[in-house]
């Protein structure tokens, strides 16, 4: 675990620094606290959209010339839309430091918002539609239908990706506001980890970031909702699937005040679907057959990786023969049994363990840390989460196990049907909603 300082400018730039003299490079990330769940109806994608529009060049730097700094020094440069937050990244080496958060600061103040670049960005985002969600196998299942049919406002169900019809009703003007609104220093997190030396980097942020004018913070997007009083079930259509698939979602706890209840609840997913000896794997691939595959996962995305509400999503992808009552019967039979603290505490150890080393090798890449320290930063205030996951998940209790498990099952859930061969979205690129049944 590495030290963590933080800095707040006088616009309200969050800054991060975590130093590792050892480290091999140096990581940078800026969070916004912007996702798909902020944009307003009737321009859905608009947060993704405007991720592609931030690589398009800003008032110093060309279209393409970040990419080319990054790339010429051999390392690596992306960006992502969540939820709840866009995020920018590069990984870079010592010396190149400079130049990516001389960059960032630029686009953060003064990105290069044009007819053409916004025409030509949409067309990348459709291609990308059409590419990752309309053409491809089980694409966008779950993480589409299963939250349109679990929740009920539009931030919560809306398909983050966008529907073709607001992509093309977007102006450039709007673009604008979309920034000026959301890509304000006080609404951001800037982290930097890695091989550098801390007062040095200070200062060249405060000399960076400083100066571009501070904005307000926008106003949250409205988010919460009671989970379901009753089951809700759906079908989602996929003309390119080649087996159906089941996927339940159930509301989780939310990690800025129940931290331990949610990491019980992951812990009852690596119990679950965790290795090829899991209960759900070991009954439905291996013994009966029903199953080519079973995954469980607490987050559409990845856990903590988004505000309360979130979603804890079982997978099951079968044959043809599997009836949705005879995988719906063998899931419950396994999650009862984790309701005895006995029957937890054996199996315990072992899930504990596995949870542990994977976030201790995902902090062990210096860009997922990073990446990880933003987000949690900014989502739940408290970027310590990361390195204080390993330690929280190997304290989880058989108790707060069955705890989880015994809200699982009294607890309202979504139970949405893939059929395959059947067309999932128009071809204007329309994606339809979980039909409720």
């Amino acid at each position: 675990m590495t030290r963590l300082r933080r800095l707040t400018l006088t616009n309200g730039l969050r800054v991060l620094l975590a130093p590792a003299p050892f480290a091999p490079a140096v990581a940078v990330a800026v969070h916004y606290d912007v996702g798909f769940r902020s944009e307003p109806e009737g321009r859905s994608g608009f947060a993704h959209l405007f991720e592609h529009l931030m690589f398009q060049g800003s008032a110093r730097y060309p279209k393409l010339e970040h990419w080319s700094y990054v790339q010429g020094l051999g390392g690596t440069a992306n960006g992502s839309t969540h939820q709840d937050y866009t995020d920018y990244y590069q990984l870079v080496p010592e010396r190149g430091l400079a130049g990516v958060l001389a960059m960032e600061a630029d686009r953060m103040g003064f990105p290069l918002i044009t007819d053409e670049n916004l025409r030509n960005q949409r067309a990348v985002v459709k291609e990308e539609v059409g590419l990752n969600i309309l053409n491809r196998a089980y694409g966008g299942f779950p993480w589409i239908p299963l939250p349109a049919l679990l929740y009920r406002s539009y931030a919560n169900t809306h398909n983050g990706y966008g529907e073709f019809t607001d992509l093309d009703r977007a102006t450039v003007d709007e673009a604008r506001d979309f920034h000026a609104t959301y890509y304000a220093p006080s609404n951001a997190v800037l982290s930097i980890a890695g091989a550098f030396d801390e007062a040095a980097v200070a200062a060249l942020v405060e000399n960076l970031f400083g100066g571009l004018p501070a904005r307000p913070k926008p106003d949250p997007a409205l988010l919460s909702e009671p989970p379901p009083v009753n089951p809700r079930h759906g079908d989602w259509a996929d003309v390119h699937a080649s087996r159906p698939a089941l996927a339940l979602g159930h509301q989780l706890p939310d990690p800025a005040r129940q931290l331990n209840a949610y990491v019980a609840w992951m812990t009852v997913c690596e119990l679950l679907t965790g290795g090829p000896t899991a209960p759900l794997e070991q009954r439905l691939v291996r013994d009966t057959g029903l199953a080519v595959r079973v995954t469980a996962g607490c987050g559409l995305f990845d856990s903590l990786d988004a505000r309360a509400p979130d979603t804890l999503a079982l997978v099951v992808t079968h044959h043809d023969h599997a009836e949705q009552d005879a995988l719906l019967a063998v899931i419950d039979e396994e999650i009862e049994r984790l309701t005895d603290p006995s029957t937890a505490a054996s199996r315990l150890p072992v899930a504990t363990g596995r949870l542990s080393a994977r976030v201790s090798r995902r902090n062990a890449d210096l860009m997922a840390r990073t990446r990880a320290l933003g987000a949690c930063e900014l989502l739940h205030g408290r970027a310590a989460v990361v390195d204080e996951l390993p330690s929280i998940t190997a304290e989880v209790t058989a108790q707060a196990v069955a705890d989880a498990a015994g809200e699982l099952l009294t607890g309202a859930r979504a139970v949405l049907r893939l059929l395959p061969g059947r067309s999932a979205a128009g071809a204007d690129g329309t994606t339809q909603k979980a039909a409720l049944t």
